[in-house]
C-alpha cells in the first residue's frame, strides 16, 4: 500500500519512526510491506532456517529475516536477506551493525495474495541491478521459485529441481518440492 509523502527524500524516510509491517521506500514512494498469513509466514521461517544452517555453523554466510537494508538510493526490508561471513554487516566493536548499508549476497521475496507479483519480479531485477548476486522469489499458490541473477534471464524451479544458491552457499541443498512440503503439516 504505497503512503502518501510528498517529496520525501531517503534521508526524511530513514528519520521516520518504524513501523509494523515495515515501511519501504523505492523511487521516492513509501509503501508498506504487506502483513504475512499463514503460509509467507512458514515459508520465511523454513528459508531462514535452511539458509542459516548452511552458512552460520561453517562460518560461511549469516542469514536474516525481515532485515531493513538502503543502498542504491532506496530502503527495503526482504523477506530474507543472506551477508557472506566476510561481509556481515558490523558495528566497530564486531557486533552485528544495525543499520545495513550495503546489499546483500542472497534476499528471498515471498509473493503473498495482497501483492503484485510483477511487482516483486520488478524488484528482483533491481536487486540484481545493484549489486544483489542471487535473488530469489517464491511464489506459493503455483509452487515455484525464480532465480534472478545479474545479466541472467530468470531460472524457474519447480518440483525436484534444486534451488541454487551454491556461488553464495556451497551447503545449501533443497529442492521446491522440499520447500513446499512445509506448507503440508502431517
Amino acid at each position: 500500500m504505497a503512503i502518501a509523502r510528498p517529496h520525501l527524500t531517503l534521508e526524511a524516510f530513514l528519520r521516520l519512526p518504524e513501523e509494523k509491517p515495515a515501511l519501504e521506500f523505492e523511487e521516492g514512494v513509501v509503501t508498506q510491506k504487506v502483513s504475512p498469513k499463514t503460509k509467507h509466514s512458514r515459508l520465511q521461517l523454513v528459508v531462514a532456517q535452511k539458509l542459516d544452517a548452511a552458512g552460520a555453523a561453517n562460518k560461511v554466510a549469516m542469514a536474516f529475516t525481515e532485515l531493513r537494508a538502503t543502498f542504491a538510493g532506496r530502503s527495503v526490508v526482504p523477506d530474507g536477506s543472506v551477508f557472506r561471513w566476510a561481509r556481515i554487516p558490523r558495528a566497530p566493536d564486531g557486533g552485528l551493525e544495525n543499520d545495513v548499508v550495503t546489499p546483500p549476497d542472497v534476499v528471498v521475496e515471498i509473493t503473498s495474495l495482497e501483492q503484485s507479483a510483477t511487482a516483486l519480479v520488478r524488484r528482483c531485477l533491481w536487486y540484481v541491478a545493484n549489486g544483489v548476486e542471487i535473488a530469489v522469489l517464491v511464489d506459493p499458490e503455483d509452487e515455484t521459485v525464480l532465480i534472478f541473477r545479474p545479466n541472467a534471464v530468470p531460472l524457474p524451479v519447480a518440483g525436484e529441481d534444486a534451488i541454487d544458491l551454491q556461488s553464495v552457499l556451497p551447503a545449501f541443498r533443497l529442492s521446491a518440492r522440499e520447500l513446499f512440503a512445509a506448507l503440508l503439516p502431517d
